[in-house]
C-alpha cells in the first residue's frame, strides 16, 4: 500500500493515475529546488511525469535537467507517496504516484529549459517549509533526519 499524503480523493470524482519521479538533490548542506511560476507560484522538488515507454530513471534525469539545468548522478530510490490533486496545466484530476530519489547534482549545464522554472539552492534545515505540497515536504523532512544521524 502506497501512503497517501495530502487531501483524500473526492467521492465520485474520477482520477487519472499519473506516475512521476522527483529528486532530492543535496550538496554541502543545501538542496536544489525548482520554483514554478504557473499555474501558481510554488517551490517543488525537481521532477515530473514519466512519459509513456520511458524508464523512470531516464525520466528523472530529463525532468531534473528541464527544471533546473543540472545533470545528476547516482540516483537512489528514497520513498514513494501518492496524492490526489487537480492539474490545471492538463485540465485533469490526478492520482499522482510520486517516487522520490536522492541524487548528486554534478554539473550545471544551463538555465532551466522548461518555461517558468527557476533553480533555487535552499538550506536543507528549512527547505521543506518552502515546498508547495505536503508529500514533497514529508520526504525532504525524512531525508534531513537521515542526514543528521
Amino acid at each position: 500500500m502506497i501512503r497517501r499524503i495530502g487531501e483524500p480523493p473526492e467521492a465520485g470524482r474520477r482520477y487519472i493515475r499519473r506516475p512521476g519521479v522527483y529528486a532530492i538533490l543535496h550538496r554541502e548542506g543545501e538542496v536544489l529546488l525548482t520554483h514554478q511560476a504557473a499555474p501558481w507560484p510554488e517551490y517543488q522538488l525537481p521532477g515530473g511525469g514519466i512519459d509513456k515507454g520511458e524508464h523512470p530513471v531516464a525520466a528523472l534525469h530529463r525532468e531534473v535537467f528541464e527544471e533546473t539545468g543540472w545533470a545528476i548522478s547516482t540516483p537512489k530510490r528514497f520513498g514513494v507517496f501518492r496524492r490526489f490533486t487537480f492539474m490545471p496545466e492538463y485540465d485533469l484530476w490526478a492520482e499522482k504516484l510520486c517516487t522520490v530519489y536522492t541524487a548528486r547534482p554534478v554539473l550545471r549545464k544551463s538555465d532551466p529549459t522548461e518555461p517558468g522554472h527557476r533553480a533555487i539552492w535552499a538550506p536543507l534545515s528549512n527547505a521543506s517549509n518552502l515546498l508547495g505540497n505536503p508529500g514533497d515536504s514529508a520526504l525532504l523532512d525524512r531525508f534531513a533526519r537521515f542526514m543528521r544521524r
